[in-house]
């Protein structure tokens, strides 16, 4: 089995090292820059409880097009930079491959398979390249809960969770999704077929706005923000707006989360800070911008999105600018 990590970065990394030390499948990866320079010099080093685990892909590239067709790829590349990824990732697949898209927020393909939507989602795939180029049919989705860093190019740092939910976007439960969840627990990844994966992104998505758009803009830790009243009253607001917009699409998750208590997580740094400390864009469109573009069509209030969602933007901007 052909298997390509598109986006061999901190959870790309992560997977790949686990896959590869499993001896799972024939494991190539795409990345680019310093990271793909350590990859061909040393391999991938994946460091977790004070021991690291190295290994070497079977090809690594920033050309997918050097590739030959995978059996599977697992696409772990930040939201915004998957629409111009949209005509490679297609050429990559072997004709009856799924891809697999590990990303935080709203994932491009949400409208597959629900009533009432079709086509692409504007602020997530803004030409329909990923809808058209792609297919929403060739899609698995995954929500993960992972903590990973690049500590060094080639050298991932696992901080600990090992949870994957993957399935079908339009529900049904499918060959293919079990046969990639077992690919993941051969390799010591703790993955399961989601019933409703749909309602995991927003219980995911909860956690994540509760500190990701508040992290980056203050340029905090979590306990940064959990330890500013004014801060943990608005991360506070975010959660029970997104448990309110989820609900008001279908998707009660609000027994199962207490957004008091999300504000006492511990101390980490979520991606999007790590984003911007890297100068990098961030995925606002994803993790606030669809959230509140639902809000909108459902008539949800959602003062606290509203008044966080500009300033993000803003600063996305400005990142943008800079790089």
């Amino acid at each position: 089995m052909r298997v390509c990590v598109y986006g061999a970065g901190a959870v790309g990394g992560h997977i790949a090292v686990r896959l590869l030390a499993a001896g799972a499948a024939e494991v190539s990866v795409v990345a680019r820059g310093a990271q793909l320079a350590a990859i061909r010099a040393r391999g991938l080093t994946l460091r977790h409880a004070g021991k690291d685990t190295t290994a070497t892909p079977a090809a690594a590239t920033d050309d997918p097009a050097s590739l030959p067709p995978q059996d599977l790829v697992i696409v772990t590349l930040k939201a915004h930079a998957l629409p111009a990824e949209a005509a490679r990732l297609a050429r990559l697949l072997a004709p009856e491959a799924g891809a697999l898209f590990v990303v935080n927020g709203i994932p491009w393909w949400w409208p597959h398979g629900l009533p009432g939507r079709t086509g692409p989602l504007p602020l997530l795939d803004p030409d329909g390249a990923l809808w058209t180029a792609l297919g929403p049919r060739r899609a698995l989705g995954c929500v993960v809960y992972s903590a990973n860093s690049v500590i060094a190019p080639g050298i991932i740092k696992h901080d600990g969770g090992n949870d994957w939910r993957i399935a079908e976007p339009y529900g049904a439960q499918s060959a293919r999704a079990r046969e990639t969840v077992a690919l993941f627990q051969n390799a010591g990844l703790n993955a399961a077929v989601a019933r409703d994966l749909r309602a995991e992104i927003w219980r995911k998505l909860a956690l994540n706005l509760a500190f990701g758009p508040l992290c980056a803009l203050n340029r905090c830790s979590t306990a940064g923000v959990a330890g500013d009243p004014a801060l943990a009253a608005m991360g506070k607001r975010l959660v029970e707006e997104t448990i309110a917009v989820a609900a008001a699409l279908g998707w009660d998750v609000g027994a199962e989360i207490d957004p008091a208590s999300v504000m006492h997580g511990g101390d980490w740094r979520p991606s999007m800070l790590q984003d911007v400390e890297r100068g990098r864009p961030i995925e606002v469109e994803a993790l606030l911008g669809q959230a509140h573009a639902f809000a909108r069509e459902a008539g949800v209030a959602t003062p606290a999105m509203d008044e966080v969602l500009p300033k993000l933007r803003a600063l996305d901007r400005a990142l943008r600018q800079s790089g």
